[in-house]
């Protein structure tokens, strides 16, 4: 929480660097991935406060290893806005040996922030118990969030053929092209950032569904029924597991997200039709007598 309370001040100081600071690093406005990754790890670290807060017996090691998550965002973070300082690009930069070596230690960071995280995760899927559809939505998150971490890497593997670059967000076309506002996403190209996205936010997205399933119970008698919700749950699991896999593969394939062609939309109104599928099956557990 204390690293939370820290991105905060890094949002606002970003905010005023945006304001007060017009220098631009590959089309985007210098300040703006300061702000991305706070925002980003507001939400990241707040949730994993709760989720080991939720451990019974809360051992040493799982103290460490929150320690260890917060450490290493520091240094990804301090390198980030170190570089926005100095006006150059964070990712990716591998122009002078102080560049690489601040590139070469973000990669060691992101690492240690997996591992650490899958650690942490196994601990919280074993020993955490809540209501099923909960613990079912924050398995399905974890498990979505470690999958979206590992589309950084392979960012970091793209051949650009320019001198000083080693990966880029972008397929098919450079880096630095139209983006999205505050995103910054491709509007020409593919972009591996919108995978990336909505895989590691999914650990607070799905739990955020089970949290506003249990809200209605009260107000919709069909949702009083643990099992409807456990399969509501496995159901936007599903279709958030899709949306991953669908953004992912468009950007592989070079396509903007918003120019989705007529396979992405085939493929998207899959995913529409499994969902309205699983609604269905969900509400079919309403009409299952319960067990004496």
């Amino acid at each position: 929480m204390i690293f939370s309370l820290a991105m905060v001040v890094m949002t606002v100081a970003s905010v005023l660097g945006l304001i007060v600071d017009d220098r631009m690093i590959a089309g985007a406005p210098n300040w703006l991935k300061p702000f991305k990754f706070a925002v980003s790890f507001i939400a990241y670290s707040v949730m994993w406060a709760w989720l080991m807060s939720l451990h019974p017996r809360r051992p040493r090691w799982l103290h460490h290893t929150g320690t260890l998550l917060a450490v290493a965002g520091v240094v990804e973070m301090a390198a980030i806005a170190g570089q926005a300082l100095r006006g150059k690009p964070s990712h990716f930069n591998v122009q002078t040996e102080f560049d690489a070596t601040l590139w070469i230690t973000m990669g060691i960071t992101v690492a240690i922030l997996w591992v650490a995280t899958l650690a942490a995760s196994i601990s919280v899927a074993r020993d955490v118990l809540l209501p099923r559809p909960l613990k079912l939505s924050i398995n399905l998150g974890m498990a979505i969030s470690l999958a979206g971490m590992l589309t950084g890497p392979l960012m970091s593997q793209r051949e650009t053929g320019i001198k000083g670059v080693a990966g880029a967000h972008s397929i098919g076309v450079p880096d630095g092209g139209p983006g999205m506002p505050i995103t910054g996403w491709n509007l020409v190209g593919g972009d591996l950032r919108v995978g990336h996205f909505i895989g590691i936010h999914g650990l607070q997205v799905l739990p955020l569904v089970a949290v506003v399933l249990a809200a209605f119970v009260a107000r919709h008698a069909i949702l009083a029924r643990e099992e409807v919700r456990t399969r509501l749950v496995w159901t936007a699991g599903g279709v958030y597991t899709g949306l991953f896999a669908l953004v992912t593969w468009q950007a592989f394939r070079g396509q903007s997200l918003v120019e989705p062609d007529a396979l992405t939309l085939l493929a998207f109104a899959g995913i529409v039709a499994a969902g309205t599928a699983g609604v269905t099956w969900a509400k079919s557990a309403a009409r299952t007598p319960v067990p004496a």
